[in-house]
């Protein structure tokens, strides 16, 4: 039988935890992934897309905070557009946001899993994947507090490690490596390239999804925003254009660890120090799967709780006030796709949803300025109306660029957005009205649903 009780997620959150969140969250990008952006477009193609994706996403961050401090709720995109645009709006934002960070997810496990098996080649990939992904639920089960401090440890070491890897391997860059072979599809391959250089700040989003446990979220989430993408800027482009010229790009194009690869390549696979950065780049791999299960948890929280999942998966753990349930059947999706699909499918659906939030909360925050003119704004997006719009337009761009040169993921995710909507509307979930309070200051009159 259910009973009402006024449970709220703590409210612990420092900047320090935003910037290790937020980067947390994104440097597994720097570890793989954005590499098969090399096998569509080549070393010069994927770097014309990186630079066009990193102003996207400079003029989406700097957009997405004045959202984030209007409405810090833990909804993201999902809240957003719902008071922007309505059920509809919501939901789609929503399963948008739901496919961004569920596959991220087991994408990332993968990695961790083939590098592990790049250092112990008797340990197989899925099942250390699926390992993983058991063992961070269980910490984000603890506390939120309690895994930001362990985001805060783990993201510095990542960062380290990447600054440690670019320092070893720069002096071996030779431009003719990088300069061979460039745009070997033209200017098709750019816009094919796209989808993979989102791979480098994808999830960077997901800090929305503890803005309810932020301490004074309308200072702190922009210092943690702004930080964490000059960072993630540096590293992003810094590792991609040292890898290109440390060997022939094309060994390095399809595979899920490429920096050992590489590094393996420079200074040999017998090398110590080969071993000991393989060992260590599992660090940015595990900061961005704890960040991913965290944010994706909170995404399926929300949801429940505004009713548009099954209400047990907003109950809270009473005594480590965390999402229990909304984190099990975060990890249950996981495994699915661990099991069913490719790296390079996982990515490419993981981002179709990120871009198709990105465009539902650029589009909010045009409705909002006209709907809600006297909106408290704590952080306003500068040069508006310029940053979202150029935000909007190259996502727009990248969401034909992804449709096109994937329609069979695209498929996928077309298809479980109409069954999602046909058992929306059957539902008459459409003519519901969700609480006003829950959507406009949910950090201070938030009611849980919890089952006996």
């Amino acid at each position: 039988m259910a009973e009402k009780s006024t449970e709220q997620l703590k409210k612990v959150l420092k900047p320090v935890h935003l910037w290790a969140i937020a980067v947390g969250l994104v440097i597994s990008g720097e570890y793989f992934g954005w590499n098969l952006g090399w096998a569509v477009s080549g070393t010069v193609g994927l770097l014309i897309a990186t630079l066009v994706i990193t102003l996207m996403y400079i003029a989406f961050i700097f957009s997405y905070t004045e959202l984030t401090t209007s409405i810090p709720h833990a909804g993201g995109a999902f809240a957003y557009a719902y008071r922007a645009m309505g059920p509809f709006g919501g939901l789609i934002a929503g399963y948008a946001t739901l496919v961004d960070f569920l596959v991220a997810t087991p994408a990332v496990a993968v990695s961790l899993g083939s590098y592990l098996h790049f250092l112990y080649p008797g340990i197989p990939v899925t099942e250390a994947a699926v390992g993983f992904v058991a063992v961070f639920i269980f910490l984000n089960m603890l506390g939120v507090k309690e895994s930001a401090t362990f985001s805060v440890f783990i993201t510095i070491l990542a960062v380290i490690e990447l600054l440690l890897y670019l320092g070893i391997v720069s002096p071996h860059f030779k431009t003719a490596n990088y300069l061979a072979d460039p745009m070997p599809f033209g200017w098709s391959g750019v816009f094919a390239a796209l989808p993979y250089a989102v791979w480098f700040y994808l999830a960077i989003e997901g800090v929305a999804m503890v803005a309810e446990e932020v301490d004074n979220p309308k200072r702190n989430i922009p210092r943690g925003y702004i930080s964490a993408i000059i960072t993630l800027v540096v590293l992003a482009l810094g590792v991609m254009v040292i890898t290109g010229g440390l060997t022939d790009w094309h060994k390095l194009s399809h595979l899920d660890y490429p920096l050992p690869e590489a590094i393996g390549i420079v200074l040999g696979k017998g090398n110590g120090l080969t071993k000991v950065f393989a060992s260590i780049g599992l660090f940015g791999l595990i900061a961005s799967l704890h960040g991913i299960i965290l944010a994706s948890s909170r995404q399926v929280f929300a949801m429940a709780r505004s009713g548009y999942l099954p209400r047990v998966l907003a109950n809270i753990n009473h005594k480590f006030k965390t999402p229990h349930w909304a984190l099990v059947v975060s990890g249950a999706v996981s495994c699915i796709f661990i099991y069913n699909f490719k790296t390079d499918q996982i990515i490419m659906l993981s981002v179709l949803g990120a871009v198709v939030m990105y465009i539902m909360s650029m589009l909010s925050i045009f409705i909002l300025r006209k709907k809600e003119p006297r909106l408290n704004r704590p952080f306003t997006a500068p040069f508006y109306p310029v940053f979202p719009a150029i935000a909007l337009v190259i996502c727009i761009v990248c969401l034909f660029a992804s449709i096109y040169f994937n329609p069979d993921m695209s498929l996928i995710f077309a298809g479980g957005l109409a069954i999602v909507l046909i058992v929306f509307v059957a539902m008459g979930k459409h003519k519901v009205a969700l609480d006003e309070d829950m959507m406009n200051a949910p950090h201070e009159e938030d009611v849980i649903e919890s089952f006996d």
